[in-house]
This record gives structure tokens, C-alpha cells and sequence, in this order.
């Protein structure tokens, strides 16, 4: 048996990871759109580096586009099995995929549009595409002994990062050996604002562990409603100006609607207007509101005196261009939370193309950003960067929240890896992390005794 990583190795984006018994059956862990990649993006995301009509089963651990993006793809080229998913990551992958199928199509028209009918830019997949890859879907609920087949095994459990995302276990039998191979899937945080901590999981021969942030610790002095009050209070009430939060649609924008919610519970939040400017966004805050169950012990006190924590006064959510085009053109001061939470597309470009050359304003970042994308290049204290093919000085305050991440941090990693017997473990690869961050965390789990630690290059193969 052997495992494979074509995508997330060495790099955050674009997971899938590929297992291959000896009798030829092949098993997808995610299929993730590479996002941030700068001028190869659109290169990875058109090579699998594997055959889809050679894959058998898929596993999906959670419902973010760096996870699930090219499933539509893979469908399209040829893939017929199963894919295995909590019930929430389903609905929010149906969601998900037909925003991102509609996106490729506008981009395509414009493209036609801009470079001549002879220059089309063909998406990479359509909405026919995404409406036959739900027919494949196939639930698996938290804790389930779920049998794929007489030699396959799955077990999902919570993994605290989003709605609906799971850690997979499987028990495969390969030449009559049996293997225990866990998938982190992306590990949350064991004191998030909304949802469940990670659970502990069986023993393991074999782990794919998460790494976005295996050198850092998420300890702001403050809580975050009094970070995003102090921020709003200096923007909006002193300055007079916008904030801009690019924010992803699954996830940070509810994290964001809750604790402007508690801040308006306490009778704190600042009176100016509220925008959640994505219809995705919106579209998530009520799957989210579907699945009360994934709510930690916090958010079910909250709904004891306040029956929707995502809602608060002066709180708008916008669905059409022109809407959201207008706002640009509004002076008063106010908040608007868009994605996508990179600033890399999406709505919240143009929110950011009116406001960052005004020192009044502030870009406020909520979340990972890759260092290529322009969240990453805001956050670097780029003075200068590039819209719609324009360059702009930044005279606006950025600032960024890395406790907002939906990332556990290195102790929180550890903390997931705790229920393990490091002895028993034949082999950790890391994966989804920067490979100079990788070798950092790498160091720390050799600490924990765990003595066999790879991280895998693009398209690196491993025999298990």
C-alpha cells in the first residue's frame, strides 16, 4: 500500500491526498482548489497528477474550497464512487461549489469579453457538473463505524476547525495486514467562539496532520469583541472612516456576527452599520443556523436570551452588485465583512480599492493568509500594492487578529496528537503548512517521541 500527496505538501492550499491498496483500489482523501498560488494557480488546479476515473472512493473532511474546490473536476474527468462526508460539510459543500461554478463562469465571460471570441477561457467546471458530483455524496454521521467495503473501514470524527469538518480514520486490510491511517483533516481550536473542541481518536499506524501554524500560538492580550470594539470605535466613531474586513464565508464571517453580537448584548456596539456584503456568506450564516448541534457549550447559553446569535441591529446582509457597488460610493462610516477572507477575490477587492489610500480607514485580517495572496501582502506592510491592474499606496491602518483563526495553533496541534501513543505510530506527515513552518513543528513532535516525521513534496510518494 502507499500513499501519495498531490496537493497541501509543503504549501496550504489545494489538499488531496491519494491511497492505493495492492489490488489497485484507490482512495481520495479531499479534493481541494489550489487558491493564492500567485501565477501557477491556475496550472496546479489543472493537473491532478492522477487519473479520476482510477479513483474508487473519496473521503472529504470538511466543506473550505482548499478542501473541496475541484471535486466538480474530478467528477467531470471521470470519477464515479462514493464521496464520504458529515451531513453539514454536504450542505455547505452545495453551497460552496455552485458560488465557485458561477464565479468560473463570469470569469470565462469576461475573459471572452476582454480577449476576443477565439480566447476563450473554458471553467473548470459548470453547475451540471456540481449538481451530479451531490448526487455522489454519501453522509456519514460523527462516531459512525461506517464499512465502505469488506477491507475498508471509516470513522469521522469532530475536528472543531468549521461546520461539519472531520478528522477521517480508516482501517483498511491490505494483504491481509491491517492499517489504521488518520487524516486531521484541518485540526480547530480548543477554545473557539462557536463550535466544539477537537475529539480524541484511536490509536493510529499512520497520521496526515495539519500544520498552518506549527510555530505559532494564538495568545492576543485581549478578547476579540474588545479587539474589533476598540477597532471599530477608532475607525468608525473618531476617524470617521471604514472598516474592511475581508473575512471566508464559511466560518470567520460567523465568528465575526457572533462576538459583534455579544458586544451588542452587553450594550457596547458602536451605532454605525453593519454589511455583510457576500450572498455565500449568507447562504453559510443559515446552514450554520441549521446545525445547532456543532455548537460549543458557550453559543447554547447565548441561545438561552438570544434565540439568533448572528444577528444584531444595524445589520445588513447584501446580495446584489449593484448593492454592494453602492456602498463603495457611501461616505458614512460603517463595517463590511466580505470575502474572500485572502482579499485575493471577491466583492471585498473593490471594498478594498476605495479605502486603502485613506488613513481613516482600516483593513482589519481575521485569518491565514498566504504570503503571495494580498492579505498576506497587506499584513507584510506591502506600501504599495496592485488592484485590477492599478497600483495604490496603503495609507490605511492594517491590522490583523490571529486568534480569529480557525487553525488550532502548535499546542493546540499537540493537544490533538496527545491521545496517541507516539510508539505505536509508525509515521506523521505534515501536511497543509508552509514547508519552513513544517520543519519547526516537525522538531516539536520528535520532542513528544514521536520518531518518524516527513514532510511530503508535491506529488511525493510513500510505501506504508
Amino acid at each position: 500500500m502507499k500513499i501519495t500527496f498531490h496537493g497541501a505538501a509543503r504549501a496550504v492550499t489545494g489538499s488531496k491526498h491519494l491511497i492505493t491498496l495492492s489490488n489497485g483500489t484507490q482512495i481520495l482523501l479531499d479534493c481541494g482548489m489550489f487558491q493564492g498560488m500567485g501565477q501557477v494557480t491556475d496550472k496546479l488546479n489543472g493537473y491532478f497528477g492522477f487519473n479520476p476515473e482510477s479513483i474508487t472512493y473519496m473521503v472529504l473532511s470538511h466543506a473550505h474550497i482548499d478542501h473541496v474546490g475541484l471535486l466538480p473536476r474530478l467528477v467531470k474527468e471521470g470519477f464515479t464512487g462514493n464521496i464520504y462526508s458529515t451531513p453539514a460539510t454536504m450542505d455547505l459543500a452545495r453551497i460552496l461549489l455552485m458560488d465557485s461554478a458561477k464565479i468560473q463562469a463570469q470569469d470565462s465571460d469576461f475573459a471572452r469579453e476582454s480577449n476576443g471570441e477565439d480566447e476563450e477561457e473554458e471553467p473548470l467546471y459548470t453547475e451540471d457538473d456540481v449538481i451530479q458530483t451531490l448526487t455522489q455524496f454519501k453522509v456519514v454521521e460523527y462516531n459512525e463505524e461506517y464499512e465502505i467495503d469488506p477491507r475498508i473501514t471509516l470513522v469521522l470524527t469532530d475536528a472543531g476547525h468549521v461546520l461539519g469538518s472531520a478528522a477521517v480514520h480508516l482501517t483498511i486490510i491490505d494483504e491481509g495486514k491491517d492499517y489504521k491511517i488518520t487524516f486531521s483533516g484541518d485540526v480547530g481550536r480548543y477554545s473557539d467562539l462557536l463550535l466544539k473542541s477537537p475529539q480524541t481518536f484511536p490509536q493510529a499506524d499512520y497520521i496526515l496532520l495539519e500544520s498552518t501554524y506549527g510555530n505559532s500560538l494564538h495568545k492576543d492580550l485581549e478578547p476579540v469583541e474588545d479587539q474589533l470594539l476598540e477597532i471599530i470605535n477608532n475607525t468608525c466613531i473618531v476617524k470617521g472612516g471604514k472598516v474592511i474586513i475581508p473575512a471566508f464565508s464559511v466560518g470567520r464571517t460567523q465568528e465575526i456576527l457572533y462576538a459583534l453580537n455579544s458586544l451588542e448584548l452587553k450594550n457596547k456596539l458602536p451605532d454605525v452599520a453593519y454589511y455583510v456584503d457576500s450572498p455565500l456568506s449568507m447562504q453559510a450564516t443559515q446552514v450554520l443556523k441549521n446545525h445547532p448541534e456543532v455548537y460549543n457549550n458557550g453559543v447554547k447559553q447565548v441561545m438561552k436570551v438570544d434565540d439568533d446569535p448572528f444577528s444584531f441591529k444595524g445589520l445588513k446582509f447584501i446580495e446584489s452588485v449593484e448593492e454592494s457597488r453602492l456602498l463603495n460610493q457611501d461616505p458614512r462610516p460603517c463595517v463590511i465583512i466580505s470575502a474572500s477572507g485572502m482579499a485575493d477575490s471577491g466583492r471585498v477587492r473593490h471594498h478594498i480599492r476605495t479605502t486603502i489610500s485613506n488613513q481613516k480607514n482600516t483593513i482589519l485580517l481575521v485569518g491565514y493568509c498566504d504570503p503571495k495572496s494580498l492579505g498576506g501582502r497587506l499584513i507584510a506592510g506591502e506600501p504599495v500594492v496592485r488592484l485590477f491592474n492599478e497600483e495604490y499606496n496603503v495609507m490605511a491602518e492594517v491590522i490583523a487578529i490571529k486568534s480569529m483563526s480557525a487553525h488550532g495553533d502548535y499546542e493546540d496541534l499537540l493537544r490533538f496528537l496527545s491521545c496517541q501513543d507516539p510508539q505505536f505510530v509508525r509515521q506523521v506527515f505534515l501536511v497543509h503548512g508552509d514547508y519552513e513552518v513544517q520543519q519547526q513543528f516537525a522538531q516539536r513532535i520528535i520532542d513528544k517521541g514521536f520518531k518518524h516525521v516527513a514532510i511530503p513534496e508535491y506529488h511525493e510518494e510513500f510505501e506504508l
